[in-house]
């Protein structure tokens, strides 16, 4: 099942046997996170353009990575970089983050996703860290409705809240090996997760555990 969503947030230089591992993985894939320097960046990144194409090449949807800043960044500088990462790299879907939850900023929100489309996005996904307004279900195909901790994640209720209707995505980190958090992201509704080792601030530099590539 192509149930997994990494944001891997490495330099295909710098670690090169992780991002063949992600490659390799592809059917077990619903996207990968592209995010070169917090975002596209200020000029193409041919290494990470070179990576998009072998992703794009074994059918895995690229999601270019934007930071929104809970509705606060300009509606201009989050288009400019959703088309440089269609223009730059190729993606075919954007991971917009730090999404507002609230009915007051949907409006912001819905003509972000308008020029989304427009930009060639197929695949939007929303990172929200918490469940939204049910109104942000009508924009995105994934909404990601918990970013957090092992611990935390594993003290949440069991079910999501009523009316959450759309693919639900939990992100979870510092994971300890062994731990079937696909199996729990299930109980908790989501169809789509990521659940890796790291911790710290920089949680997303590492892989989930089944991922790892052979030492």
């Amino acid at each position: 099942m192509s149930s997994l969503l990494v944001p891997y947030y490495e330099h295909p230089a710098h670690r090169p046997a992780e991002w063949d591992a992600i490659v390799a993985a592809a059917p077990r894939l619903y996207g990968v996170v592209l995010n070169p320097a917090s975002g596209p960046g200020d000029r193409p990144d041919p290494a990470f353009a070179s990576l998009a194409a072998r992703l794009r090449a074994a059918d895995v949807r690229v999601l270019g990575y934007t930071d929104t800043g809970y509705g606060r960044r300009a509606h201009a500088e989050v288009v400019r970089d959703l088309t440089r990462h269609h223009e730059w790299y190729g993606a075919d879907g954007a991971f917009l983050d730090q999404v507002a939850s609230g009915p007051a900023e949907f409006g912001h929100y819905q003509r972000l996703a308008t020029a989304a489309w427009g930009a060639g996005c197929g695949t939007l996904v929303l990172n929200h860290g918490t469940h939204p307004h049910p109104w942000y279900a009508r924009l995105a195909d994934v909404l990601v409705t918990f970013e957090g901790d092992w611990e935390t994640y594993r003290a949440l209720p069991s079910r999501p809240p009523p009316g959450a209707g759309a693919r639900l995505c939990h992100l979870v980190y510092g994971v300890p090996a062994g731990a079937d958090a696909a199996a729990l992201a299930r109980t908790r509704g989501a169809a789509v997760h990521c659940a890796v080792p790291g911790v710290g601030d920089h949680p997303w530099g590492t892989l989930p555990h089944t991922l790892e590539p052979p030492r």
